[in-house]
C-alpha cells in the first residue's frame, strides 16, 4: 500500500493554520456562536430532527462548532479531527460554553483506534471526503462506530464541484469525476478569508457518488436517501449568487452544488 503519510502531514499543517484564520473570520463568526448562534444548516437539522439524549460522533469536526451546536441540542457528542489546533480550540470552546462534548485528535480513518464507543448517530459535513484517498476504510469505520439501527448522515459538496480548478480567474473543468490520482493545490488564502496571506498546501482526492454509496453499503449500511441540490449554504465558490432564502447558486444552475445522504446500520 502506498505511503500517504506525507499527504496527511501536509494537510494537517495547513489545517492547523486554517484554524487560526477561521477562528477570526466573519464566516465562522465565533462571537455570535459563543452567544448562542447555531452553526448547523437546515439539511442536517431536518434530517436528524430531535437528537436530545442521543450519542453523536462528528467526523472531521474542524474546531467543533457543529459538534457543540449538536451538544446544545442535547446530544452527547464526540468530535474527531486531524488538526491538533482545531481540537485544542474545540476543547476551549466546550469548557467556555460549559458543554459536555469530547474531542479527539486523529486521522478520521483511524477513528476506531481512538474511539471505541458506538453511537446512535455518526455525522459529517461539507468538505470532508475529499481529504481521503480511499472511502472503503471510511465506510468500514462508520459502520464500526454505529449501533445496530444507528443513523449515518452526511452533507457534502457535490463531486461535480471538485472537477473544476478555481485558482484561475474563471473556473475550468480540469479533474476527473472519478480521478484516482491525488490532486495537489497551493494557493494564497482560505475559503473563509480570501484575503488571508496564509499559503494553503493541500492534497485531495475526487470521489463520485457511486463510490460514496458503495463504500457505505459494502460496510453494511442501508441507504435511506441520496438527494442533490443546486444550492449551497456556504459562499465558498467563485461568483455564486445569494438567493432570497439565503442560499448560494451558480448563475446558470447547470449542476448540483451539494448532496445529502442518510443511511442506517443493518
Amino acid at each position: 500500500m502506498k505511503d500517504r503519510s506525507h499527504y496527511f502531514k501536509t494537510n494537517k499543517a495547513t489545517w492547523n493554520e486554517k484554524v487560526r484564520m477561521h477562528a477570526k473570520s466573519a464566516m465562522y463568526d465565533l462571537e455570535a456562536f459563543k452567544e448562542g448562534k447555531s452553526s448547523l444548516m437546515c439539511y442536517e437539522l431536518d434530517a436528524l430532527d430531535d437528537v436530545s439524549g442521543k450519542s453523536l460522533l462528528h467526523l472531521q469536526c474542524h474546531f467543533g462548532q457543529d459538534t457543540l451546536s449538536w451538544s446544545r441540542l442535547g446530544a452527547r457528542c464526540t468530535g474527531v479531527d486531524l488538526s491538533d489546533e482545531g481540537i485544542k480550540l474545540a476543547k476551549q470552546l466546550n469548557a467556555e460554553l460549559n458543554l459536555d462534548a469530547e474531542f479527539v485528535c486523529c486521522n478520521v480513518l483511524d477513528t476506531s483506534k481512538y474511539v471505541t464507543e458506538t453511537f446512535d448517530i455518526v455525522f459529517t459535513s461539507y468538505g470532508v471526503i475529499g481529504w481521503l484517498p480511499d472511502l472503503k476504510p471510511w465506510g468500514k469505520m462508520i459502520a464500526e462506530r454505529l449501533h445496530k439501527g444507528g443513523t449515518f448522515f452526511m452533507a457534502e459538496f457535490h463531486p461535480i464541484v471538485w472537477m473544476f480548478d478555481y485558482l484561475e480567474a474563471k473556473p475550468i473543468m480540469k479533474y476527473g469525476y472519478m480521478q484516482k490520482d491525488v490532486i495537489y493545490e497551493e494557493y494564497e488564502g482560505t475559503y473563509a478569508d480570501l484575503n488571508s496571506k496564509m499559503i494553503s498546501k493541500e492534497y485531495g482526492w475526487n470521489h463520485g457518488l457511486g463510490e460514496v454509496v458503495s463504500a457505505l453499503t459494502e460496510a453494511g449500511l442501508r441507504i435511506d436517501y441520496l438527494k442533490e441540490y443546486d444550492e449551497s449554504p456556504y459562499d465558498v465558490l467563485p461568483n455564486l449568487i445569494k438567493t432570497d432564502a439565503g442560499m448560494y447558486v451558480t448563475k446558470d444552475m447547470l449542476y448540483p452544488l451539494i448532496f445529502t445522504l442518510k443511511a442506517v446500520k443493518l
